[in-house]
């Protein structure tokens, strides 16, 4: 039983690990038609997933969607149901955050500041980022992340699945400590992370190099426009696909100002090993 175990954790792994390559290759091939990467978070808040669809043979579910309309809008009720496989790590025992929404396990990289517009990743709010911009260098910096889907508890139990919910102002200045003491006195607590595929704001499309992976500290959601997150696994680290197409694990004992760096396109400084 134990040797079954451990090839069915295998199996999930690399199934979660192919999830990002096949992200990876359909971001390329957007580009190819488009001479850019897609928004993370466009004018209507779907993610750069959604633009993605065409390219990971989801042709039908794309032409469900009306882009001229709201995220929100009742007119995608439909599409944001559709529960698409590619989306999902099998490593996450969550299988749905809630049922009117299609989950997701992998997040688009924003950058290494908190607020999701102008930031310096790949797939921040109205972005349109070209490999020229990439100035670090594509095999040095994150395109996305596995991390697990918050639970739908509104009770401040366990960091990688809840999260503190504050306002939009709240992000202005925000620093690191922030959602520290609201996650231990059970306030503002939501557990709605990466509950819709279609959905390209913070910590439904989106992520953010501001904390650790597995960061003891809870992430912050300043109304979807930005704050702080660490990418949570269920292991003692996090897949992540990188610019150039490669995935690899990377521990959580990472240093964080490594982290900031793989986040960030354009820091200007050396990578050290890691």
């Amino acid at each position: 039983m134990p040797g079954i175990a451990k090839m069915r954790m295998a199996a999930a792994r690399a199934q979660g690990q192919n999830n990002l390559k096949q992200i990876g290759l359909a971001a390329h091939n957007y580009y190819s038609a488009n001479n850019a990467f897609p928004s993370g978070c466009d004018a209507q808040n779907f993610s750069a997933a959604v633009h993605l669809l065409p390219y990971l043979e989801q042709g039908n579910i794309y032409k469900l969607i009306d882009l001229k309309k709201s995220v929100d809008d009742e007119a995608n009720a439909n599409a944001r149901k559709v529960v698409i496989k590619t989306f999902l790590n099998p490593m996450d025992p969550v299988m749905k955050v809630n049922d009117d929404y299609g989950p997701t396990n992998y997040l688009f990289n924003a950058g290494s500041k908190a607020d999701l517009a102008d930031n310096d990743g790949i797939f921040y709010r109205d972005s349109k980022i070209t490999f020229a911009d990439i100035t670090d260098g594509t095999s040095n910096t994150l395109f996305t992340g596995e991390t697990l889907k918050g639970d739908g508890g509104m009770k401040a139990v366990d960091v990688r699945r809840q999260y503190v919910l504050l306002k939009k102002g709240a992000l202005k200045g925000i620093k690191e400590e922030a959602g520290v003491q609201d996650f231990k006195d059970d306030k503002n607590i939501a557990g709605d992370r990466c509950a819709s595929w279609i959905d390209g704001r913070f910590l439904q499309g989106t992520f953010t190099g501001t904390l650790g992976l597995n960061d003891p500290r809870p992430d912050v959601s300043c109304g979807g426009d930005g704050g702080l997150s660490g990418l949570r696994g269920p292991a003692e680290g996090v897949n992540v696909g990188f610019a150039d197409g490669h995935v690899r694990f990377i521990n959580q004992s990472v240093k964080p100002t490594i982290w900031k760096l793989l986040t960030s396109r354009n820091d200007g400084n050396p990578l050290p090993d890691f």
